[in-house]
């Protein structure tokens, strides 16, 4: 139990990653982004075609390219497409999400085929080992902290940076924003460009440690939905334990109820957070 209880907190580390970015563009453009799963996978398969471009790279190495091009393409896509429809009722920008999610899964289909995938880290299969029955797996403390560094970081640069308060801004009043001066639409674009940066950190981070498929953006929407519902939609802390409470719930289901039911319980318990506090933990 002992062993659960650490992997799900570390595991937890990386579902906030996963939902940090649908949380953020929920909050400030106020919309669904369905297509938050295929960036993330997105990301991991560049990854992957960095690492084997450049010779065995290590994966988080590859983050150097990959957030960049990510930020770029998310911000791309908020100014070309979502700005046109913002305004129009909540469909429109919800249904340009829904079809990008199909383009890019099929894209990656047509690509990288069906076949499973995984991004191979150096530390794959270290661990440190506390005690004869708990040890401390080297890529998911990684992968942890990662997390936890990527939500502290915007956490900063939100509260701090003059394009966080802008962004903020935004996100409290867009009609008094726009009267100080804030290109609204701009800083939609950037949260977007911020958004899907961190879905691909949260992307290399999955793909290092499970396998990955082009249609498996579908299960990390899924979690990303699950951990800003528990943590409160729009709270960045609420994200981080969301996504603790998501990761305990799988770890602590599987080690009581056997592997087949993890992502059953962990879905229970957001159930049972609907019942008693539908507005999440954090949530103002």
């Amino acid at each position: 139990m002992a062993q659960a209880i650490l992997q799900g907190i570390m595991l937890g580390g990386v579902f906030a990653l996963v939902g940090i970015g649908m949380s953020m563009i929920f909050g400030i453009v106020k919309l669904t982004n369905l297509a938050h799963g295929e960036f993330l996978i997105l990301g991991a398969y560049l990854s992957m075609l960095f690492a084997r471009l450049f010779g065995s790279f290590e994966p988080l190495l590859t983050l150097l390219i990959v957030i960049p091009l990510m930020f770029a393409a998310g911000y791309v896509i908020q100014s070309a497409l979502i700005n046109r429809v913002i305004g129009k009722g909540e469909e429109p920008p919800l249904l340009i999400t829904f079809g990008l999610s199909f383009m890019i899964q099929n894209l990656l289909l047509l690509i990288f085929s069906a076949d499973p995938q995984t991004l191979r880290a150096g530390y794959r299969l270290a661990s440190i080992v506390v005690s004869d029955n708990l040890s401390i797996p080297i890529l998911y403390l990684v992968n942890f902290f990662v997390g936890v560094f990527v939500i502290l970081a915007l956490s900063l640069f939100l509260r701090y940076s003059y394009t966080g308060k802008a962004i903020r801004a935004v996100s409290d009043d867009n009609t008094a924003a726009a009267l100080m001066g804030v290109n609204v639409k701009r800083g939609y674009s950037v949260a977007m460009g911020i958004a899907t940066a961190t879905a691909a950190i949260a992307g290399v981070v999955i793909g290092s440690t499970f396998s990955f498929y082009p249609h498996t953006g579908g299960e990390y929407l899924l979690i990303a939905f699950g951990v800003v519902v528990l943590g409160g939609i729009g709270s960045i802390s609420g994200t981080l334990v969301g996504g603790l409470v998501f990761g305990l719930a799988r770890t602590i289901g599987s080690q009581l109820f056997g592997t087949n039911y993890q992502m059953l319980i962990g879905y229970l318990v957001l159930l049972l957070m609907l019942m008693i506090r539908p507005q999440g933990i954090f949530s103002k």
